[in-house]
């Protein structure tokens, strides 16, 4: 039998009878389903500050209004190019955009 064969049946088997290996690959699956590359990349938080919370921090507004505006244009730019996909890009590229939208308000 293949795992792609097994039933909801044959997975509580698993979880009654390996609750400890079965909680390990749970987590495991909520980590990589929990992973948001776009709104909040993991590698971009220290702690509880986000890189970009940080980097607006250390700017005026005007400047902020330019890094998203640039950022915007790269994601547009490279859209399909760095990933075999390129719907990651656009919403990078949507993320931005609507960051630097949000933030005209506050010139």
């Amino acid at each position: 039998m293949s795992i792609d064969d097994a039933t909801p049946e044959d997975w509580d088997r698993l979880r009654d009878k390996y609750p400890a290996m079965m909680k390990k690959y749970e987590d495991l699956v909520q980590d990589e389903t929990s992973k948001d590359n776009v709104n909040s990349p993991s590698h971009y938080t220290q702690g509880k500050i986000e890189c970009i919370d940080a980097i607006q921090e250390s700017m005026s507004t005007e400047a902020f209004l330019g890094y998203c505006k640039g950022n915007t244009i790269k994601y547009l730019w490279r859209s399909g190019l760095k990933n075999e996909s390129p719907s990651e890009d656009l919403l990078k590229a949507r993320w931005y955009l609507e960051k630097w939208i949000d933030n005209l308000g506050k010139q």
